[in-house]
């Protein structure tokens, strides 16, 4: 008589087996690149389940927002007025900066930075523990995203996209244990590498030496060495700098200005540089006249 339910291999025999295929996946993911690809495939197979599982948020807040009083609604476009003022004023101070700017390279011979392409995105979904902090947007290789590319939001820089489907993309955060950056410190203009340490409100100066001038309440901007982000973005405000004689470097951690916990929307940016030559009348006006010449 055949019995009802066959026998399989035992347990400790599949638990061997899985952790041979585990170790044979991580080892050809390592060593290749064969994995890419696949990666970006199943990005785009799940990306319409983000979508589900977005869409009840998405409904909750669309009626709340329908709901919202006449008078709230008024205050908040006050606000939004007296804000768009300020912005504007403080809009126009940077351009004439701009402007300034880049006479100066222009003197100096070096390209002006210009302003690339932007795109918003929406953040699908976040995936926050801490071995990983990374998040999902709804732009991939059809608009334009690549890997590498850097995302900020409206207070500073969030991180940069690690993998690129053809409607999706995945992007590492600037908190995530494995991201480092290169930054500058506004005051000073020290160079220095920030990483993340798992913690969405914390990064790390490392490898400073102790006579290092770093002070709590330093800001700290994009400095463009790491050939990622653009240079000049906000990155995070020093808050702890400790000198520990039996450390062999300073102790410093940064607040992210980016609300790494609350990302709802992000802006992919296209940074490049323009090209720019030098007037020919200011290398005139600036090359002395020779010697021995009526």
């Amino acid at each position: 008589m055949k019995p009802f339910f066959d026998r399989g291999p035992s347990l400790p025999l599949r638990l061997f087996i899985a952790l041979l295929c585990s170790v044979g996946l991580i080892t050809l993911d390592h060593y290749t690149d064969s994995s890419v690809q696949l990666r970006s495939y199943l990005t785009a197979t799940v990306s319409p389940l983000f979508y589900l599982a977005n869409m009840p948020q998405d409904m909750v807040f669309g009626a709340s927002e329908q709901f919202m009083s006449q008078q709230k609604l008024i205050e908040e476009n006050s606000r939004l007025k007296d804000t768009l003022l300020l912005q504007n004023g403080q809009l126009q101070r940077l351009q004439f900066l701009q402007q300034e700017n880049d006479k100066l390279r222009a003197l100096l011979g070096t390209s002006p930075v210009t302003e690339g392409q932007r795109l918003i995105a929406e953040v699908l979904a976040v995936y926050s523990h801490p071995f990983s902090h990374q998040i999902v947007l709804n732009k991939g290789s059809k608009d334009g995203v690549t890997n590498g590319q850097p995302i900020i939001d409206d207070l500073g820089v969030l991180g940069q996209v690690v993998s690129v489907g053809p409607s999706s993309s995945r992007a590492l955060l600037i908190a995530d244990n494995t991201h480092a950056m290169s930054v500058r410190v506004e005051r000073t203009g020290l160079s220095a590498v920030a990483e993340g340490i798992g913690q969405s409100d914390a990064l790390r100066l490392i490898h400073l030496p102790h006579s290092t001038d770093v002070e709590v309440g330093d800001r700290l901007l994009t400095s463009g060495l790491d050939g990622v982000f653009p240079e000049g973005y906000p990155v995070a405000q020093v808050i702890k700098v400790q000198r520990d004689a039996r450390q062999p470097f300073l102790q410093v951690l940064a607040e992210p200005y980016a609300k790494l916990d609350r990302i709802r929307y992000a802006l992919l940016v296209w940074p490049h540089r323009g090209t720019s030559q030098v007037d020919p009348q200011i290398l005139e006006e600036m090359t002395p006249p020779e010697q021995g010449q009526d």
